[in-house]
């Protein structure tokens, strides 16, 4: 069995001994120059069911994109809004925690408290990008999403 006799049996297309001999029996068998349409002795006649592909149904993610939130919380709302985004919609959010550090130590907490419920609950992932006295930027992103850390 050669290489397209394997490839038309993946395709469900028979070959038997006696089509492969009417096909090398044929004049133009091996030539390049003869085509189907060049070859006389051509009949268009299928011998073999041509597969079906109507029965195929197209592969569609449930989410084509992610909206990525960049949000810097100032309240309690800000971050019920943060675990609903990744929580709910899927969709990962980059924090900036800066405000809630220096203006609010008690929401702060409350929020760590939040992403350390959303990843022992959810499976959510949470990586800090920088810590800065400027900036406290941390990505969260639910289970579908997979951060990955290179050094």
């Amino acid at each position: 069995m050669n290489l397209m006799d394997t490839i038309k049996k993946s395709l469900g297309f028979e070959i038997t001994e006696e089509s492969r001999q009417q096909y090398r029996s044929n004049p133009g068998y091996g030539s390049p120059n003869r085509g189907p349409r060049q070859n006389p002795n051509y009949n268009n006649t299928r011998t073999s069911p041509r597969p079906d592909f109507d029965d195929i149904e197209p592969i569609i993610p449930e989410q084509p994109y992610y909206e990525i939130v960049l949000i810097r919380p100032r309240t309690i709302d800000d971050i019920n809004y943060v675990v609903d985004q990744v929580i709910e919609e899927k969709n990962p959010v980059i924090l900036d925690l800066s405000f809630l550090e220096s203006e609010s130590p008690a929401n702060f907490k409350l929020a760590g408290d939040k992403i350390k419920q959303m990843r022992t609950r959810y499976g959510a992932q949470a990586l800090l990008l920088s810590r800065t006295s400027e900036k406290n930027l941390i990505i969260l992103s639910p289970k579908k999403v997979k951060l990955v850390k290179k050094s």
